[in-house]
């Protein structure tokens, strides 16, 4: 975060200690999303920290602001972050205030949650066990009435990244079925290595979008 700020052109010695550096880090956010380019026809959401969500902009809540005045979808990321890899993944860390949570967000406006998994390397039961942890949370957030973004990250430099990519395609797939046919989830998945591997995904009535996690590659492949 520091070196985010730095980057932005403030630098540690205009702040004084981790309260302040939020505080900052909040006046950066709320210069670029008051600004008038930063709208519903250039961006179509936005993932918000609890931290950014608890705080107002221009005098309103975040979430309400973003969705009311700009016409942008507010999401609340929910996951504490990543255990060690085991398994050839990295699976997200337990969430024991995740019911508190989701009423927090629910009452704030959010349209829903964003949560992130990691796979590094091809193993069939580390892929199941990330698309098993991805879906047990999304029902929690379904739940509330609330869309989770569902994020199984594929690791770009993963040598077997074509393999993971299709196993966790299968898992997804499976875990999808187990969902309600009312319940539609949202994924964000690592651009793959086979042209239009996920259309089964885009296609699937419990599917509300599939959207593209650039996971490192540069904007220009990105875009290919």
């Amino acid at each position: 975060t520091p070196k985010a700020l730095k980057l932005y052109g403030v630098d540690e010695s205009e702040y004084s200690g981790e309260a302040e550096m939020f505080t900052k880090i909040h006046e950066m956010r709320t210069r670029i999303i008051s600004n008038s380019k930063f709208d519903g026809s250039r961006v179509l959401g936005a993932i918000l920290f609890e931290m950014t969500m608890d705080r107002q902009i221009n005098g309103i809540p975040s979430a309400k602001f973003l969705w009311e005045q700009k016409g942008i979808v507010p999401f609340l990321k929910i996951d504490k972050g990543l255990e060690e890899e085991k398994n050839g993944v990295q699976m997200m860390k337990d969430m024991p205030q995740l019911e508190a949570l989701l009423d927090k967000g629910v009452a704030a406006g959010v349209f829903g949650t964003k949560e992130r998994s990691v796979i590094k390397s091809f193993n069939k039961t580390g892929i199941q066990d990330i698309a098993k942890q991805q879906f047990q949370v999304a029902k929690r957030v379904l739940a509330k009435g609330l869309i989770p973004i569902i994020e199984p990250e594929v690791d770009i430099k993963a040598a077997d990244k074509d393999k993971c990519e299709q196993e966790l395609l299968e898992c997804l797939l499976q875990e999808l079925e187990t969902l309600r046919p009312c319940d539609q989830v949202i994924f964000k998945l690592t651009l793959p290595t086979v042209a239009n591997l996920y259309r089964p995904l885009i296609s699937h009535p419990r599917t509300l979008r599939v959207v593209a996690l650039s996971g490192g590659f540069d904007r220009a492949d990105a875009c290919k």
